[in-house]
């Protein structure tokens, strides 16, 4: 069996001079995504591994996470960025196997139409969502595909 847990970083700063890469969690990001950790040690959703996209705004995120879950740091991927579903489940079947739950901190539209593709479930992705899927069936990272996760867990601010 394999784990995912879903987050979408956390609400970002409209604008930075340097481009959409660079924006900066916003004050009330960093509040969110700290109760949002906090939740998820609470609820002891601890993942193994943290995977996140190279943008400020998701090491942000994931870092703050992983500080809180008391995890080694963020691996950080240049594939998660703007990322299509396709390509984050490319991502996601690249995982090395010994993992059997991971965390991707990404972007939106990228994973909302990710968990609906592997789960057949639209909901709702606002910033700071974190959802964990259940790959019953699944003994290897590459055996996740479209349909085959079931959600057993939802959170949002």
């Amino acid at each position: 069996m394999k784990k995912l847990l879903l987050i979408r970083h956390a609400e970002a700063e409209s604008f930075a001079e340097q481009g959409d890469f660079y924006r900066a969690l916003s004050a009330k990001g960093i509040t969110d995504v700290t109760r949002l950790a906090q939740k998820l040690d609470a609820d002891g959703l601890i993942p193994d591994e943290i995977i996140s996209s190279q943008a400020i705004r998701t090491t942000t995120t994931a870092n703050i996470i992983a500080s809180q879950l008391r995890l080694p740091t963020t691996r950080l991927s240049r594939t998660i960025y703007e990322a299509s579903e396709k390509t984050l489940l490319n991502t996601i079947n690249h995982f090395n196997d010994t993992i059997a739950f991971a965390a991707l901190v990404g972007h939106n539209p990228g994973i909302a139409y990710l968990l609906l593709s592997l789960t057949g479930k639209l909901r709702e992705v606002p910033p700071c969502t974190a959802i964990v899927v259940v790959f019953e069936d699944a003994d290897s990272w590459q055996e996740v595909s479209h349909e085959t996760g079931v959600i057993t867990y939802y959170t949002a601010p």
